[in-house]
């Protein structure tokens, strides 16, 4: 079924849900979802809703047009998407399958809904993978001394494919802030940790020296401060004094896999909200 999905975040207050239900009612809006939030700490106020995309008498442009003296009034930041409008997502890899495997294997089966324009990789190991799917994969060494060439390349593959969501499944390069910068809130990372704790390289390695009972995985999106990013979504398995560094790199792939597909589902449904470094995530 055809969707408009509509997401606000705004200073909290009285008559907010009843505006925008009045709105919606006024055009025979049919509500297939609703979510609300007050955030009491930060005094913002999250909404998302659903609405039948064939029960208004309007577009998505028509219903800007209609719903900005409402945003106005309350100070909203806010917008209208169409569910049939498939988001481009722009996969990235480095020599690890298993997070991109899962991905292409979702999208493959229809579990995603998006549209894989590209793979984007530092090396050659997974391009047979990739191009089975019938998806071009573009090869661009980042090599020392010339990244500020490579990272030019990689953004000008990004805006020619008109890539809506950078997806990182396990690409391990850092992004230059400026991409970061142009991509705020659009690309997305799976670190094989769970953030804030061990952050950085080798995190399994790290986990093991502390003997840690539980690993897990961590979706955020990406920002120009390492791993410091809003979360979207995090899993966790256990473990024990028995599992080797190698036991635990084989459980935490399992749960990489499951965080990164989770996290872009929802972000490619609008469920996420970003506020200040914190994300709401009506799931």
């Amino acid at each position: 079924m055809r969707t408009f999905r509509l997401v606000i975040a705004c200073p909290d207050g009285v008559g907010i849900v009843a505006k925008v239900s009045n709105f919606l009612a006024t055009y025979n809006g049919w509500i297939t979802e609703a979510n609300h939030h007050s955030d009491h700490q930060s005094g913002w106020f999250f909404m998302r809703h659903e609405i039948r995309a064939d029960s208004l008498p309007f577009d998505l442009e028509g219903f800007r047009q209609a719903f900005a003296p409402i945003a106005r009034e309350f100070s909203m930041e806010w917008r209208i998407t169409d569910s049939e409008q498939r988001k481009r997502a722009v996969l990235m890899a480095s020599r690890e399958s298993h997070c991109l495997a899962d991905l292409l294997h979702r999208w493959h089966s229809g579990e995603l809904d998006c549209d894989i324009p590209c793979v984007i990789s530092n090396h050659n190991d997974l391009r047979s993978m990739v191009e089975w799917h019938g998806i071009p994969y573009f090869h661009v060494p980042v090599e020392p001394g010339r990244k500020d060439q490579a990272f030019a390349e990689v953004s000008r593959i990004v805006r020619e494919q008109h890539a809506d969501v950078i997806v990182l499944a396990r690409y391990m390069q850092i992004l230059p802030a400026e991409l970061c910068e142009e991509f705020a809130q659009r690309v997305i990372n799976i670190h094989h940790s769970f953030l804030p704790s061990f952050a950085g390289a080798k995190p399994y390695h790290q986990a093991s020296l502390r003997g840690v009972k539980l690993i897990g995985a961590t979706c955020h999106y990406v920002t120009e401060e390492l791993d410091a990013g809003p979360i979207i979504e995090q899993d966790v398995v256990r473990v024990s004094h028995r599992d080797s560094i190698e036991d635990m790199v084989r459980l935490g792939k399992d749960v990489e896999k499951m965080v990164l597909s989770r996290g872009l589902r929802y972000h490619l449904q609008e469920r996420v909200l970003v506020h200040s470094n914190k994300t709401l995530v009506f799931n």
